[in-house]
């Protein structure tokens, strides 16, 4: 969790929940909402208990166990002299699409006892894109809510058109009552209440399940599979950083169709706002993996694949070729009051997924994956040289797009990519590390057109491209008196000149000669960049450089692992060891788990990594990152 929010949270088969420290929803809205989310949707956003008409007292606050179960334990309201007459002992848990708690109420006295039991429960069915939202209205016209109580307990129901999604509520026992809960006309919130017999010193359980249902497919969990391996004790940081990172990816696994209608799963971006398909966050995670679960690779090229471009589509940003930047399954989404249903607002997601194809017949040795994809292959190479503007400007670019997103590489929070006065920079832009990442998809699709498909011609096609590319790109963006490459070039073709850690993803492509990419990788250990846990993804000290800025100034995980794979394809050994160590220390303070984004601030004069305000945790890329750090360590 994040410093700012205190919420318990539980995840588990595409399915999450955030509870307060009672274990109980209000409703919420912003940057930390509670509730139960499925599929971009909240499904119960209110589940508040009382017990003899009191809100309880948490003796234990409610404490995640596991992954996906929380427990805590209440009592009434007392005074020393008339302590409680029983105590509650409270068990949630989430998986596929379902809550599930146990409440078990023990006797505190010798005689017996009738408990009451009151619990207030509401399903608003919001999309996660109005719950962070600002001060952003989405009209519903048309939109009808309905509860019904059953003879179980409730269902809640919400229609807009062909939309209909539902929870339900069951209780055992079966409640004694159900009463609206609001005075509002509109209000569709209601109160099931019980009245549980103890006897003197005994216990009485009440059972609930509440089940969501989207709309679309029902929820299911995947396949049963083998727990993942677990080092015996004792195991060292590092071994036990890797095994919580192949345990997140597990929790943010999530089921999606493969380009042939299959059924894959592929790692879903973070929690709480990107628990589903993200381009380059599944592209870079399943790269991450590749020498330990290559099926990760296969699954998440197959998901692309199927959602590759077909047409032009200026609200969506789709264009032939091109892959998608994300997919969302929410209301706002299916109506197009967003645009991110199939969003394809990316500059990079297409080279890398040429380069993780090619990354996975080098590593795996099978032919298969590649053949079923070489049209796909051959459609995101076309969108490179066309769309993606190779042929046109020289380099792979996008123009700000004013309805999605204004930055479309990697760090695409607006004004991420600036200059050394914080201004943002204009477009056409071309970002360094999409160069690099275009450079290496066109070597790497050579290498599968020679190899694997048979067609030498277009190889030398693609080699002679690469080698263009390759030859203006230092003419173009190495900045001499900074020693540096430019952290993009704008419109006018001049360069954005703030010194930035999308360098060292330089080095990861091999687009730099080896005395700059050893001049590039030593830079960035230097102190205004090296925090002392991780790379800043700016270098302090410049204008815009702030450390609790989402992109100018804080350090992530996964940019580190970039650039250590990159460092180690160079020989730089000593700086892949520093920044291994650093992360993995900034993991130890973590209880292993390494968030999304931790702030700038330097490792001397701080007692720890200071966390990012609004850090997704788990987070797909920043789990796989130890591994890309123990892969850097043995290439080095």
């Amino acid at each position: 969790m994040t410093a700012a929010d205190t919420r318990v949270q539980l995840v588990r088969d595409a399915t999450f929940a955030r509870l307060d420290s009672e274990g109980g929803i209000t409703g919420t809205r912003g940057r930390t909402p509670d509730g139960v989310f499925v599929r971009d949707g909240r499904h119960l956003s209110r589940w508040q208990l009382t017990v003899d008409g009191t809100t309880p007292t948490a003796l234990v606050p409610a404490t995640a166990e596991t992954d996906d179960t929380a427990t805590g334990v209440l009592t009434p309201q007392g005074t020393r002299d008339n302590p409680p007459a029983f105590t509650v002992f409270r068990r949630q848990s989430v998986a596929a699409g379902t809550l599930t708690e146990h409440l078990r109420l023990v006797s505190n006295r010798p005689d017996p006892v009738t408990a009451r039991v009151d619990l207030t429960v509401d399903a608003d069915f919001a999309d996660l894109f109005e719950l962070r939202a600002d001060d952003r209205h989405y009209p519903k016209p048309g939109a009808r809510y309905e509860t019904r109580p059953t003879g179980e307990g409730l269902r809640f129901d919400y229609r807009r058109g062909d939309w209909h999604a539902r929870t339900t509520v069951t209780g055992s026992p079966a409640p004694d009552a159900t009463e609206p809960a609001g005075t509002a006309a509109d209000s569709t919130a209601h109160t099931l209440t019980w009245h549980l017999e103890l006897d003197g010193h005994g216990q009485a359980e009440l059972h609930l399940t509440v089940r969501a249902e989207p709309h679309g497919p029902a929820v299911r969990a995947p396949a049963a599979s083998d727990p993942p391996r677990r080092t015996a004790a004792p195991a060292d940081d590092f071994t036990r950083t890797c095994e919580r990172g192949l345990a997140d990816v597990d929790l943010l696994t999530v089921p999606v169709t493969g380009v042939d209608g299959e059924e894959v799963y592929v790692p879903a971006a973070g929690i709480p706002w990107f628990l589903t398909l993200f381009g380059r966050d599944s592209l870079l995670t399943s790269y991450f993996l590749l020498p330990y679960r290559p099926e990760t690779a296969a699954a998440t090229l197959s998901a692309l694949a199927a959602t590759q471009g077909v047409d032009h589509d200026a609200f969506s940003g789709e264009q032939p070729g091109r892959i998608v930047h994300e997919t969302r399954h929410g209301e706002l989404a299916h109506f197009r009051q967003i645009p991110y249903g199939r969003y394809y607002g990316a500059v990079d997601a297409t080279p890398l997924f040429l380069v993780l194809l090619h990354a996975h017949h080098e590593a795996t040795g099978d032919r298969a994956l590649a053949v079923r994809l070489e049209q796909h292959a051959r459609r995101a190479v076309d969108w490179m040289l066309t769309d993606g503007g190779l042929d046109k400007h020289g380099y792979l670019v996008y123009t700000p797009d004013p309805g999605g997103l204004v930055n479309q590489n990697w760090k695409d929070s607006a004004g991420a990519i600036c200059f050394t006065d914080g201004t943002q920079a204009e477009g056409p832009i071309a970002v360094s590390e999409a160069q690099g990442y275009a450079y290496d998809a066109l070597v790497r699709t050579a290498a599968l057109a020679q190899d694997v498909w048979g067609d030498e011609a277009y190889a030398l096609r693609l080699r002679e491209a690469a080698a263009r590319l390759r030859g203006r790109f230092l003419t173009d963006f190495w900045m001499p008196g900074a020693d540096f490459p430019a952290l993009a070039l704008d419109g006018a073709g001049r360069q954005v000149d703030a010194l930035a850690s999308d360098a060292g993803h330089l080095l990861w492509s091999g687009i730099l000669d080896t005395d700059h990419a050893h001049r590039v990788g030593r830079r960035l250990l230097e102190a205004d960049f090296f925090s002392g846990w991780a790379i800043r993804t700016l270098a302090a000290g410049q204008q815009p450089y702030h450390p609790l800025s989402y992109h100018r100034g804080s350090a992530w995980p996964h940019d580190n692992a970039v650039i250590a794979l990159g460092l180690a394809r160079y020989g730089l050994t000593d700086e892949v060891a520093t920044v291994a160590e650093g992360l993995l220390a900034a993991a130890a303070r973590h209880d292993h788990r390494l968030p999304e984004v931790i702030a700038g601030y330097a490792r001397s004069g701080t007692a720890g990594p200071v966390p990012y305000p609004h850090s997704c945790s788990p987070q797909a890329w920043a789990a796989a990152t130890p591994l890309a750090l123990r892969t850097a360590l043995q290439q080095a």
